[in-house]
């Protein structure tokens, strides 16, 4: 490539698109040290936090949400979203952006939108099993779209698997297993049930875990609970919930750790997880989330189709499924060993690095042909 590669992303709201994001950022990083990536996000969400740890300038759009309804809204939509659209223009104008990937979230549309009327190549990773709006309408421009399912119906999809930080995705489990146990303080030759409902924790599962202390201890059980923020678990007298072979946690920033301790995790099936249990080669027990379109019962499809996976509705996740099922099969080798293998033939490592050679190999074309011409 003969300049600095300029590439804008456009992502936000939550973890589940701002990862993936990063991920590739990542790795058109390792292959082009040199180039330079700015993100494009909205006010308010978690891109504000991790884009700038990641390294990254983060550049801000106003969000314009199209209502769903008739109301005052929708009669100030149109501004709003113009407004949206000469942010993202300029932003594109301001780097010398050569290609804009995004990945879905309020910011993406009118990125997309910018980025067709400056004649950039579009590139599109929908993380999810049932594509969102914004990233409906960037597949129909784009040049390539990647997809971590198959099916979800976007135009010319491909299915690359779900980008990962590099932690995650070049995880060795076994070689971690130790270094995750003394992580945890886990010193006992135990079987190990890790429970986590993500950064933002799941209230009903911290409450049937709480419940089933007593019996998952009989059973030989050590249970790591990470609770997620603010959802700390506590005892009658107000003190941090304590109980033997139970260690509670409310967050933890070495998931890779999370999944080379568990002999089985509980959890819910949002597509990011859903695929970096199978890269980690970890059983699991799902949960998806009650409320929403019903995406996380369709990202856990394959999973739990190849057997690396069993899924139990939120309501159906009581003391009494973890006292007849989870103790079950965490007192069965056998049956983990079958579905941490079954788990591991989905895994799909290079998610990142396919997405960012599209876009090298694009941008390249593109300079080569306006050199020749």
């Amino acid at each position: 490539m003969s300049e600095a590669l300029r590439l804008v992303i456009a992502g936000g709201g939550t973890a589940g698109h701002i990862s993936p994001m990063l991920a590739i950022a990542d790795a058109v990083k390792a292959e082009h040290p040199e180039a330079q990536i700015t993100a494009l996000g909205s006010p308010g969400g978690l891109e504000t936090k991790l884009v700038p740890e990641a390294g990254y300038p983060l550049e801000l759009s106003p969000k314009a949400p199209m209502p769903r309804s008739i109301n005052a809204d929708l009669l100030k939509f149109p501004f709003r979203f113009i407004k949206a659209l000469n942010n993202a223009k300029k932003v594109l104008r301001a780097t010398g952006a050569q290609a804009v990937l995004g990945v879905g979230g309020y910011v993406c549309t009118p990125a997309y939108l910018a980025a067709k009327q400056l004649k950039l190549p579009i590139f599109v990773h929908e993380a999810n099993s049932v594509a969102g709006m914004a990233n409906k309408l960037g597949a129909k421009n784009a040049v390539f779209v990647g997809t971590t399912f198959a099916n979800t119906g976007l135009p010319g999809e491909v299915q690359v698997g779900m980008p990962m930080r590099s932690n995650v995705a070049t995880m060795d489990k076994a070689a971690l297993r130790d270094q995750a146990r003394e992580y945890f303080g886990i010193t006992a030759d135990k079987p190990v049930l890790l429970v986590t409902g993500g950064s933002s924790g799941a209230q009903s599962i911290n409450n049937a875990i709480a419940q089933s202390l007593e019996e998952l201890n009989q059973a030989g059980i050590q249970t790591v609970h990470i609770t997620g923020r603010g959802k700390q678990m506590l005892d009658d007298s107000g003190e941090l919930l304590a109980h033997e072979g139970y260690t509670q946690l409310e967050y933890v920033d070495r998931m890779d750790f999370a999944y080379a301790v568990a002999d089985l995790m509980i959890c819910r099936s949002g597509a990011g997880t859903v695929c970096e249990l199978a890269v980690a080669g970890t059983a699991s027990v799902l949960v998806p989330l009650p409320i929403g379109n019903g995406e996380q019962k369709l990202n856990a499809r394959e999973l739990v189709a190849a057997g690396g996976a069993v899924v139990v509705s939120d309501a159906e996740f009581t003391h009494s499924y973890i006292t007849e099922n989870v103790i079950n099969l965490l007192t069965d080798q056998h049956k983990l060993e079958q579905m941490n293998e079954a788990a591991a033939s989905l895994g799909q490592r290079d998610a990142a690095q396919i997405m960012a050679r599209r876009i090298i190999e694009e941008v390249s074309t593109r300079q080569r042909a306006g050199q020749e011409g």
